[in-house]
């Protein structure tokens, strides 16, 4: 698979969460097999303004390579800006996001209210594309509404502009993140493009992979919030896809181990304090579903010291 000149291992991607999708997290995922990593969404007017926090986000490890920066805005003049600045930067590809939901985002005619704006969508993506030097993709969804359905012309702007790829998601903003994923209107988008299309929404696990792949003929997945606290997902799909078999679920005892790991990485990354905090969502999807997850969920939650939290997990996996 190849996004411009960019050679992929595979086609199966993490998709960018805005607070999951951070370094630590990124290499986890890559080491099970993710074909396509993406940053967290990084602010363009911040890194115009030169905040360190928003600069810090487009920061790539060496193991998580070759990786993908996104970048939100609706001013093409300091998308442009904030492109060139990305040339000399770790990432192997620029992503534009168009299709986040918060209302802190759309009300500034960002993410998906770029939806709405049609002319907008061609200005920006020509001015990235522009400034680039290497792939630049749009990430959209579906629509802003059911009323106003417009993935197919918003992806053909995309792809006339020069966008290497487009990553559909099946929703509307409306729906935010509810109901089902409208796959056939990644199948729409995929028949009207030529560039490659990815497939997002409901992929969570092998089986669901497949059929979107065979269902909407896109020309890869990006996986959200089925990767949450499962990082092995990449490993238990590609296998699915290249040999038709189902992989076993970690053990409880990896789980564990890879909960430590992934804590330990995060506070060296972030810094003890913040690396818990944040740590604390990580934890409760990986146990989720396993025996007292819920009482040492709400424990975890009220802990802010590292040792405690190991402690505490190993006598959890004790009984487990």
């Amino acid at each position: 698979m190849r996004i411009g000149n960019v050679g992929l291992e595979n086609r199966v991607f993490l998709a960018p969460m805005a607070g999951v999708t951070d370094m630590p997290f990124r290499v986890l995922c890559k080491e099970q097999g993710c074909g396509l990593v993406y940053t967290e969404m990084v602010s363009a007017k911040g890194m115009h303004y030169l905040d360190e926090k928003s600069a810090r986000l487009t920061l790539l490890d060496e193991k998580e390579k070759p990786g993908a920066v996104q970048i939100f805005g609706s001013e093409p003049d300091i998308m442009a800006e904030v492109t060139e600045k990305l040339n000399a930067s770790d990432a192997s590809i620029i992503d534009i996001n168009m299709g986040c939901p918060a209302p802190k985002i759309t009300k500034n005619g960002e993410g998906s209210a770029l939806m709405k704006r049609p002319e907008q969508v061609g200005k920006i993506v020509s001015a990235v594309v522009g400034a680039a030097n290497k792939p630049v993709t749009v990430k959209i969804r579906k629509g802003w509404d059911e009323c106003s359905v417009n993935a197919v012309e918003i992806a053909r702007i995309a792809e006339a502009c020069g966008a290497s790829a487009v990553t559909v998601h099946g929703r509307t903003r409306e729906q935010y993140y509810s109901g089902k994923a409208d796959w056939d209107i990644i199948r729409q988008v995929k028949r009207a493009v030529s560039i490659p299309v990815i497939g997002n929404g409901d992929v969570t696990g092998p089986a669901e992979a497949k059929r979107l792949l065979e269902e909407t003929g896109c020309d890869a997945i990006m996986v959200g919030r089925g990767a949450q606290g499962n990082p092995w997902i990449f490993k238990q799909i590609n296998k699915y896809l290249e040999e038709g078999v189902f992989t076993a679920q970690p053990t409880a005892g990896e789980k564990i181990h890879t909960i430590i790991r992934h804590m330990n990485m995060l506070i060296e990354h972030k810094g003890e304090r913040t690396g818990i905090l944040e740590m604390r969502s990580h934890i409760a999807w990986y146990i989720k579903g396993m025996r007292d997850a819920s009482v040492t969920k709400q424990k975890i939650f009220k802990m802010n010291d590292k040792d405690e939290i190991i402690s505490l997990l190993q006598d959890f996996l004790l009984h487990q």
